[in-house]
């Protein structure tokens, strides 16, 4: 089971979809929690999502139980660089080269951790954004805005943009939250699109929001006292103050989200569906709150909740447009829950058509593996409900009765359906192989006949129902090969002994050229089909073999002392393809 969840989980990771491998893997440590590889593979999934605090719990985890695999500390040192620690990961590298110092992966994290301390010491690079950052003009110009005048009662906010301020460079740290794009966008006069589309269930990064220090908060004063005097606020309309009040609320909403999902990752999921419900409210244009919440029904064993949300998200996701790709995942949710709830074989068709229907939306992987589970599961049930011995016996006998009277189509219906009632009975395979050679359906009574003798290795009657079938195919050389396995069971059966007669004499006509015209003919046909013909005859050296045969005794003399070129001169003689003289 664990291995099953992490193969999900490096679909997930090789689809892109990053959160979803978070939570596959954690399904397999949950399965297996000493397996380092698992944390290994989470830590690279965590730190994909810049969610580096957690990638760097779990490499820890990672070196905790391998202290000597070299991988444990690629991770650990890419997740302390994610977190700017750099003296840490260029000493975690350091650590993993110990190990294995031929290690290309760790020797780039270690140049790359250097590179970022060189650079931490020299001058910070001018900023491309020139002087829009400096001053109290700033601060004026973000008071003056309605769109972010708010966002300067949001201590975060105003920790990051001093921080912004103080260094530039820093705002790459930044470029995520929505809010400092907004700022930049009105610093710069530019407008800047919100990224409203359908989220995938991504676990965000843990923003923390530390209590500022004595000298910041002094400086903040100061800075508040440089300001330029705020301008009356504009009179606005109606329609301005609904958008206004519209993007608040989505802004509360996302909020909702992202301690949905911290709480998630706690697993108090009776909070995350608190903040979740409470992000449908604000904002019902955003359907990743629906599937997100049904993700916490279908983790505490709440189906038909988990159901209701993924059918609620689809609707209103194709009232909206939402992205194709969050629909997809409502209705593969919805599918697995419908897999965790299915106690026969029919239960899993509605879970197989949503899957179906998940995939018309989006072709992920995960989902294609999760529909090919159902439905083998779906099948393997069903063979199970159907199996009975008792009735399958019965179904044998109407089969013998119909074969007896040479009513041979009824007679395979009966041992078809027997066949269903028990697939593992060697003497029903047998009996259909020899209806379907009377009826002169050769493939199927040779692959019913093959499926015998794989079930009952010793029962003599699979090998006189195989070497019967390819007597008739004309294929002497392989029906006696048959009947030759078969008398290694049974010595003495009659049955095998007659096959063995019946193709040796077959054999000889065709070795002493006794056969006619449109017979050689046959054959010939017969035998440049077989691949083990055509490879014979596309060997040069047996094509050097046949040549001298013809036109020099001397080395064809030598040619017959070797048992392999015979065995392949002999061979091509039954197919008809040489003629001894």
């Amino acid at each position: 089971m664990a291995e099953e969840a992490k193969s999900r989980g490096n679909a997930a990771f090789s689809a892109r979809d990053y959160a979803t491998a978070v939570e596959h893997f954690t399904d397999a440590i949950a399965l297996s929690p000493t397996n380092h590889v698992l944390y290994s593979n989470r830590s690279a999934a965590h730190a994909s999502l810049h969610h580096y605090a957690d990638a760097l719990k779990d490499a820890k985890k990672t070196v905790e139980l391998k202290p000597d695999w070299s991988k444990g500390y690629s991770r650990l040192g890419a997740a302390h660089l994610g977190l700017h620690q750099i003296q840490d990961a260029i000493s975690a590298y350091k650590k993993g080269l110990e190990i294995d110092p031929n290690n290309e992966g760790l020797k780039s994290g270690l140049a790359d951790a250097q590179a970022a301390a060189s650079q931490s010491r020299a001058a910070p690079a001018p900023s491309p954004f020139g002087n829009v950052f400096s001053g109290p003009e700033m601060w004026a110009k973000l008071t003056a805005d309605p769109s972010t005048r708010m966002y300067l009662q949001q201590p975060d906010f105003v920790k990051m943009m001093q921080e912004i301020q103080k260094n530039p460079s820093n705002l790459n740290l930044y470029l995520k939250d929505q809010r400092v794009m907004q700022a930049i966008g009105v610093l710069l006069n530019v407008k800047f699109g919100g990224p409203n589309s359908g989220d995938d269930m991504e676990i965000p990064e843990e923003t923390s929001t530390p209590q500022s220090s004595a000298s910041e908060r002094k400086e903040d004063k100061k800075m508040e006292e440089e300001k330029v005097a705020e301008p009356e606020p504009m009179e606005v309309t109606g329609e301005e103050k609904e958008e206004k009040e519209a993007k608040e609320r989505k802004a509360q909403a996302a909020k909702e989200k992202e301690l949905g999902n911290a709480a998630y990752k706690k697993k108090e999921f009776e909070k995350a569906i608190e903040h979740y419900t409470k992000a449908t409210e604000l904002d019902d244009e955003d359907i990743s709150y629906l599937t997100n919440r049904a993700a916490v029904y279908l983790e505490t064993g709440k189906y038909d909740e988990c159901i209701k949300d993924c059918d609620k998200a689809v609707e209103r996701g194709r009232e909206l447009r939402s992205d194709f790709k969050m629909v997809a995942r409502a209705l593969t949710r919805k599918g697995t829950a419908l897999v965790k709830m299915a106690k026969c074989s029919r239960d899993y068709e509605p879970a197989i058509e949503t899957f179906q229907k998940a995939l018309t939306e989006h072709r992920n992987p995960d989902t294609l593996k999760k529909l090919n589970e159902a439905e083998k599961a779906k099948k393997d049930l069903e063979q199970q409900e159907y199996f009975d011995p008792k009735l399958a016996e019965e179904e044998r006998e109407k089969g013998n009765e119909s074969f007896k009277q040479q009513k041979y189509p009824e007679a395979v219906k009966h041992y078809s359906e027997s066949l269903r009632r028990n697939p593992k009975d060697p003497k029903t395979y047998s009996n259909r192989a020899a209806c379907y050679t009377k009826l002169g359906a050769l493939p199927e009574g040779l692959k019913d006949a093959e499926m015998c003798i794989e079930l009952d290795p010793t029962f003599s009657k699979g090998y006189t129902r195989k070497g019967a079938v390819q007597f008739f195919m004309k294929e002497y050389d392989k029906a006696l090969e048959t009947y030759q396995e078969g008398l290694k069971h049974d010595p003495r059966n009659q049955e095998l002994l007659d096959g063995v007669r019946r193709c040796v004499e077959q054999l000889n006509k065709a070795s002493r050229g006794d056969l006619s015209p449109e017979e050689l003919k046959e054959r010939q046909a017969k035998g440049m089909q077989d691949p083990e013909i055509q490879n014979i005859l596309s060997d040069p050296v047996m094509r050097q073999v046949l040549v001298d045969f013809q036109e020099n005794p001397k080395s064809a003399q030598e040619h017959t002392k070797n048992p392999m070129v015979m065995s392949k001169i002999q061979k091509l003689v039954q197919a008809g393809i040489v003629q001894m003289r």
